[in-house]
């Protein structure tokens, strides 16, 4: 097989609002087990929209964009449904950055001979196809964004808005994550940027640069702006789509509040999708009710629901949606804030 035989079906990006899951989810409402805890998260997402002084911090982690929730996502910051994303890099720059370069995720399988992909320069994500030398061109365009910009160092926030201004200009595909948040100034947080192609075009950026003044991304800058919004914040509410660095960082700005003598509350709503186990102790499957021992999350409004999110996140953003309740929220605007 020619390496264009492995990448002909493109993954299609699902629409929330082609299909109205409110009778579904009111249907959960009456079973059990993760179809009764779906619902009720979906329920608590629908509050935080209904709140006025409620901020919501969208967290994602995981391989979301590239299995086709993208366009969930734009459609969630262009209706005014999140306020702040914080997220993994390989969702914000690898899958949404990427595709809005005009490249592609492809339909693929877990059982292809992954050596055969290695020679075709194919990477795999589970039954997902990338082509890694379209990947290198993304790798470059990061490092060309920081060529041109002033070097010091800058939060990850900062950066990307500065991928969003270049998509201004230069979007293959305007149906960018990255973009729409450029252009409604809502903030996204990568706290590890460096683990995605970012890493790899800012290394090539430094490297080219040798010892002259060059571009560095301060990762406590992104932990201080986080803390700044949730202190400006009234009340805030999570959107955890899995677990790991993302829902860690947004958790803990109540803590560093605390730390710079500012009274601020727990977060007063969480929702967690996660298919991770809590027994370990590790994050992305640590509860909610857990986190409300570190002063973190209050309790009242916070649901746990273990569901993998392909499933899940659609049908709770589609219930959002259709509830209507975004229609009374004014935008936050904590980019020009900060």
């Amino acid at each position: 097989m020619k390496k264009e035989d492995f990448l002909r079906e493109e993954i299609k990006h699902i629409d929330i609002k082609n299909f109205n899951s409110i009778s579904l989810i009111e249907s959960f409402e009456n079973m059990a087990f993760q179809a009764r805890n779906l619902a009720r998260a979906s329920k608590i997402y629908d509050a935080m929209l209904s709140d006025e002084n409620c901020t919501i911090i969208l967290c994602l982690a995981g391989s979301l964009f590239s299995a086709g929730l993208k366009k969930v996502v734009y459609d969630l910051i262009n209706y005014n449904m999140v306020d702040v994303v914080v997220s993994s890099g390989a969702i914000i720059v690898d899958q949404d950055f990427f595709e809005a370069l005009g490249f592609k995720h492809y339909k693929g399988s877990p059982f292809v001979e992954d050596n055969e992909l290695v020679r075709k320069r194919i990477d795999r994500i589970y039954d997902t196809f990338i082509d890694e030398d379209q990947l290198k061109i993304c790798d470059r365009v990061v490092a060309e964004i920081a060529d041109n910009l002033s070097p010091r160092p800058y939060s990850s926030r900062e950066f990307i808005k500065e991928m969003g201004r270049y998509l201004e200009e230069n979007a293959k595909n305007p149906q960018s994550v990255v973009f729409i948040a450029y252009k409604k100034n809502v903030p996204i947080f990568v706290p590890a940027f460096s683990d995605c192609s970012a890493g790899f075009g800012l290394i090539y950026h430094q490297w080219e640069r040798k010892n002259k003044p060059r571009v560095s991304i301060d990762s406590v800058k992104d932990f201080l702006e986080l803390t700044k919004i949730k202190i400006i914040a009234k009340e805030t509410g999570l959107v955890m789509v899995g677990g790991g660095v993302p829902k860690n960082f947004a958790q803990d700005v109540t803590v560093a509040a605390e730390i710079l003598n500012k009274k601020v509350n727990m977060h007063k709503y969480a929702i967690q999708i996660t298919v991770a186990d809590e027994r370990d102790g590790a994050l992305s499957g640590s509860t909610l009710k857990e986190a409300h021992s570190w002063g973190k999350v209050d309790e009242g409004f916070e649901q746990m629901v273990f569901s993998e999110a392909t499933i899940a996140f659609p049908l709770i953003a589609s219930f959002a949606y259709h509830k209507r309740n975004w229609e009374k929220r004014k935008p936050k605007n904590y980019n020009k804030l900060l």
